[in-house]
C-alpha cells in the first residue's frame, strides 16, 4: 500500500497519510512536533524544531528513506524571527546534506505551532 501510516503516533485530524509513495518518490506530509500526550508541542524552539525534524525521520524510515534520499524540503515558519534559529537547527541535523529548499512565513491557524515540514525523498529506480 503506498500510503504510509505510522501506529505510534496519533492519527491525523485532516483527511491526509503522513506519507505516501509512488513511482519510487516518497511524499512526507508536513510534520509537527508532538507533545508526549499527542497533542502540540509547546514552549522550546529548538525542541519544537527537533520534534518536527524527528517526525519527518519517522515518516522516511517507514517508506525506506534516510535525510540522504530527500530531493526537496518545506519549511513553514510562523515568524521570520525564527528563520535563522530554524537554519542552526536544521543545518546540524542534516550535517552536509542540502536539497533543495523553500522556506514560508505562514499563519497556522494554531497559537502553539511555529514550525512545520515536509518533504520529497527519492526511493527507488524510478523517479
Amino acid at each position: 500500500m503506498p500510503a504510509i501510516h505510522l501506529p505510534d503516533q496519533p492519527a491525523p485530524s485532516a483527511p491526509l497519510s503522513p506519507g505516501y509513495s509512488a513511482g519510487g518518490v516518497l511524499y512526507v506530509s508536513g510534520q509537527v512536533a508532538n507533545a508526549p500526550d499527542g497533542g502540540i508541542l509547546v514552549g522550546d524552539f529548538e525542541a519544537e524544531v527537533e520534534g518536527t525534524l524527528d517526525n519527518v525521520e519517522k515518516v522516511l524510515a517507514a517508506g525506506g528513506a534516510t535525510w540522504d534520499d530527500v530531493v526537496k524540503v518545506g519549511v513553514y515558519l510562523s515568524n521570520s524571527l525564527l528563520f535563522a534559529p530554524f537554519n542552526e537547527i536544521y543545518a546540524r541535523r542534516l550535517g552536509d546534506h542540502r536539497p533543495a529548499r523553500t522556506a514560508l512565513i505562514v499563519d497556522f491557524g494554531h497559537p502553539n505551532v511555529r514550525v512545520e515540514v515536509d518533504a520529497v525523498a527519492h526511493v527507488g529506480s524510478a523517479a
